[in-house]
C-alpha cells in the first residue's frame, strides 16, 4: 500500500498539532514547517502528495506558497487555510492555483473530505502527466480547441468555481462535463440542471429539497440538486435566468457549502463542486441590477470561454465523422460519408447555432441522403430547399394538409403525431414492405429506418 505523505505550514503549534494528527489518523505521514522559507527547503527535498498552509506566515503569505508551488512543483494539489468569513481571501487562493481552501476553526469532517479529494488527485498523477493531448469528449486539432482542453485539465485538478462562458450549443455542458471526469470527483455524480427551465416557485424545493408535508403536494421528502450532486458536481447551465431572491439563496449555499431543505429548521452540510454557464453577458447583466455581484464574483472565480464553431472550421471534418457515426450507431444503420464538397459547404457555412446546428444539419442529412454519402445539396443550408421537402411528397402536401388544433399547441408531438399517421398508412398500403413504403412517402429507405427507430415504431 502507498503511503501519502503532506506537508503542513503553520505558525500555530496548536493548529500543526491538531493537523498532524488528524492526518496521521488517516495513515498519511506528515512534514511541518512554522514559515515559508522551511516549506520550500522541504518542497525540494521531498514530494508530498498535499501541502495544507495557512495564510498568514511569519516571512509571507499562503498565496506566496502557492504561487510558488504552481512554479516548481504544479503536480502538488495546495489547500489554503484561511480566516473564518474571509471569502476574499480564498477566492484569491483559488485564482493563485490552490486546490481548496478550509476555513477556521477548521471542522475535521470537511479537512478529510478536501484531503481525501487531493490524494485522488495525487493518484491519478502518472495517469495525466502520460497524456499529451487526449481529446476525450471536445474532439478537435485546432489551437482554440487544443487551449480549451489544457485549460480544462488544470481546472479538473481544482475544486475552484468556474464559469463557462460561451455561445448557445458551443458544448458548455460538454467542457462542465470534462472538468468532472478529469478530476478527483469522477467517481462521483455529474448533475446539469437548466436554470432557466424550472419554474420559480419550485426552484428552491428543486435545488435545496423540501421535508414532507413542507407545502401542498410536498407528499414526501425530497433532497434536491446539492444533495444529489454530493461527492461530485453541480453544473448550473444558463444560471443568468435565475430570478434574484433564488440567487441570494444560491449564493448562501455555495459559501456556507450547506443547504435547508423547505420546511426543515436545520441546514445539512454538502460536498459539491459548482461548475456554471451561460450564453449571456453576465457583466452586463450585473451593470443592469438583474445578476447579483456577490453571487457573479463567487462563481466566476476563474472563467473558461468556450471558441464558437466557426472560429475552428478546420475542426468540422472530423467533428462531423464521430456525429455521424455516432448517428449510425444509435439507428443501427449503415455509416454515411461526407462528399468534399459537403464537407466544404459546412466549412464555410458560420453556424450560429454551433456544434448543437451541425448535429441536428447532419442528422437530417442522413436520413435524406441516398448511396451513404451526404452532398452539398443534403445539406439544405441557405439554398431555399426545405429539409424533408420533395417533388414527390409535394402534391400529397397539398391536398392531405392536416388540421391545426385551435388554440396552444405542443407543436413537436404534433408533427411527430402526422409523421406516425403517414408513415402508418404508407406501410398498411404497401402490406408493410419499407422499400415500397419509403418511396411511396417520398423518402429514401435509410430514412424510413431512422425515422421508424425515432418514432419506436419498429
Amino acid at each position: 500500500m502507498t503511503t501519502h505523505t503532506a506537508l503542513i505550514v503553520d505558525d500555530e503549534p496548536d493548529i500543526r498539532d491538531l493537523l498532524e494528527i488528524t492526518l496521521t489518523r488517516m495513515g498519511i505521514e506528515t512534514l511541518t514547517a512554522p514559515d515559508l522559507t522551511t516549506a520550500r527547503q522541504l518542497l525540494e527535498q521531498h514530494q508530498p502528495q498535499l501541502c495544507l498552509t495557512d495564510m498568514n506566515l511569519p516571512d509571507g503569505n499562503g498565496i506566496d506558497l502557492v504561487q510558488w508551488i504552481q512554479q516548481h512543483s504544479p503536480a502538488t494539489p495546495v489547500a489554503v487555510i484561511t480566516a473564518y468569513g474571509n471569502m476574499d481571501t480564498a477566492i484569491e487562493s483559488l485564482k493563485a492555483g490552490a486546490f481548496d481552501f478550509v476555513s477556521k476553526p477548521v471542522e475535521l469532517p470537511r479537512l478529510r473530505e478536501l484531503v481525501s479529494s487531493a490524494l485522488k488527485l495525487s493518484e491519478a498523477r502518472p495517469e495525466t502527466e502520460a497524456e499529451t493531448d487526449e481529446p476525450g469528449l471536445l474532439l478537435g486539432n485546432s489551437p482554440q480547441i487544443r487551449k480549451l482542453r489544457n485549460q480544462t485539465r488544470k481546472l479538473a485538478r481544482s475544486q475552484a468555481p468556474v464559469f463557462i462562458s460561451g455561445e448557445s450549443g458551443s458544448g458548455k455542458e460538454l467542457v462542465a462535463r470534462m472538468i468532472h471526469l478529469q478530476g478527483p470527483r469522477r467517481e462521483g455524480p455529474f448533475v446539469a440542471v437548466n436554470c432557466g427551465a424550472i419554474p420559480s416557485e419550485l426552484m428552491e424545493s428543486e435545488f435545496f429539497g423540501h421535508k414532507k408535508g413542507s407545502f401542498t403536494g410536498a407528499a414526501e421528502n425530497k433532497e434536491g440538486l446539492f444533495r444529489s450532486a454530493s461527492g461530485g458536481t453541480l453544473f448550473l447551465d444558463e444560471v443568468a435566468d435565475l430570478p434574484l431572491a433564488m440567487q441570494v439563496k444560491l449564493l448562501r449555499a455555495i459559501q456556507e457549502k450547506a443547504v435547508r431543505p423547505v420546511g426543515d429548521t436545520k441546514e445539512i452540510p454538502v460536498d459539491v463542486r459548482v461548475l456554471s454557464a451561460t450564453h449571456k453577458n453576465l457583466p452586463d447583466l450585473v451593470q443592469e441590477g438583474d445578476f447579483r455581484q456577490d453571487l457573479f464574483y463567487r462563481i466566476n472565480v476563474i472563467e473558461l470561454a468556450v471558441p464558437p464553431l466557426r472560429e475552428r472550421a478546420d475542426d468540422i471534418p472530423l467533428l462531423a465523422n464521430h456525429i455521424l457515426g455516432r448517428i449510425a450507431r444509435e439507428y443501427e444503420c449503415d455509416p454515411a460519408a461526407l462528399t468534399p464538397d459537403a464537407i466544404e459547404r459546412l466549412k464555410a457555412y458560420s453556424f450560429p447555432g454551433n456544434v448543437r446546428e451541425l448535429e441536428n444539419i447532419l442528422e437530417r442529412a442522413f436520413t435524406l441522403c441516398d448511396e451513404d454519402r451526404i452532398s452539398a445539396d443534403d445539406l439544405h443550408l441557405g439554398n431555399g430547399v426545405q429539409p424533408g421537402s420533395s417533388a414527390s411528397g409535394s402534391a400529397n402536401a397539398a391536398t392531405d394538409a392536416p388540421n391545426v388544433p385551435e388554440g396552444e399547441i405542443d407543436l413537436e408531438g404534433f408533427l411527430e403525431t402526422i409523421e406516425r399517421q403517414a408513415i402508418e398508412k404508407a406501410l398498411e398500403a404497401t402490406r408493410w414492405n419499407k422499400t415500397a413504403a419509403a418511396k411511396r412517402l417520398g423518402i429514401s429507405f435509410r430514412a424510413l429506418r431512422y425515422r421508424l427507430k425515432k418514432l419506436g415504431m419498429e
